[in-house]
């Protein structure tokens, strides 16, 4: 069977036409603060698709010293609904400092450590009457609105076990990306095998276990050992020179990459099912979301 190219356009106009219906123009701030290509190439790209989402945008460029001030003088901005802060900024601890400083009530990202907690524990909701949802990171999400676009989910199995039996690899760990995504597909009953350069983790939810306790395990594994396994093989490294083997693909898998570089060989196309190149698009349409929702809830 050919394999079935699925480009992020496809499932972003899903989504975009929920989110076009609403007659309101929320202003976003994006905070560049670092020599990052691939942040800066990002930046570039989702501002762009902002302006054509008709969302009023505003990317503000400046040195990282003066970031915290910045992040301050934002929060406490009237006219601004949301905040986005490109990541990497000095791609260690005082980034997580920074996703705390944003205002959880402006923060689009769902990274600050009020919508960490609520994504980790799997608690959907902000409030006891669940009216208001937990913000979720854009990029995770826009994976996860893929996987269940092209069929990866199995609805017709309990809620917390759509991806009961599937397993999945996610070569990529990093704080805003691959580990809340790896906790997402946990939590949704998936077996993740947490790819890092240093080491695999395994994030799996016991099918008996309460639906708020995925557990994470550390192995011994390499790559080679477990990617062969996987129904799923989800790629996010930010640099050309990375390739996943196809060699070490099963027949039919689905392959999603949510790099800024195409993370798969051209002959990924012989060996998968479905192939998605980037998912850029549906990320944006996640932001433009998600900041429609704070917006609401500033009201």
């Amino acid at each position: 069977m050919p394999c079935k190219v699925v480009l992020a356009a496809e499932v972003a106009s899903e989504i975009k036409s929920e989110v076009s219906q609403k007659d309101t123009r929320p202003k976003l701030v994006g905070f560049l603060a670092n020599d990052d290509p691939y942040a800066e190439k990002y930046a570039q790209s989702s501002s762009k698709h902002l302006a054509e989402a008709g969302l009023d945008f505003e990317l503000r460029q400046i040195p990282r010293e003066e970031l915290e001030a910045a992040l301050k003088e934002a929060n406490e901005d009237p006219s601004v609904s949301g905040i986005l802060v490109y990541y990497p900024v000095y791609g260690d601890d005082r980034d997580q400092k920074l996703q705390d400083m944003v205002d959880p009530t402006k923060d689009v990202e769902g990274l600050n450590v009020v919508y960490n907690g609520k994504l980790y524990s799997n608690d959907r909701y902000l409030d006891d009457g669940k009216t208001r949802k937990a913000i979720l990171p854009c990029t995770p999400l826009a994976v996860v609105k893929v996987l269940d676009h092209i069929g990866v989910y199995d609805h017709s199995l309990p809620y917390g076990d759509h991806l009961r039996g599937k397993t999945i690899a996610i070569v990529n760990r990093s704080e805003v990306v691959g580990r809340p995504l790896a906790a997402l597909l946990a939590n949704d009953g998936a077996k993740v095998y947490s790819i890092d350069i240093n080491d695999i983790q395994i994030f799996a939810r016991d099918a008996a276990a309460s639906i708020n306790s995925h557990t994470t395990t550390m192995t011994e594994f390499k790559p080679e050992d477990v990617i062969p396994e996987c129904d799923v093989v989800i790629t996010g490294v930010p640099a050309a020179a990375y390739k996943m083997p196809t060699s070490l693909l099963k027949p039919g898998v689905v392959a999603v990459n949510f790099a800024s570089v195409r993370n798969f060989e051209p002959e990924v196309k012989d060996v998968a099912s479905i192939y998605v190149p980037s998912v850029g698009k549906v990320t944006v349409s996640m932001l433009q979301r998600n900041l429609l929702r704070l917006f609401n809830y500033q009201q």
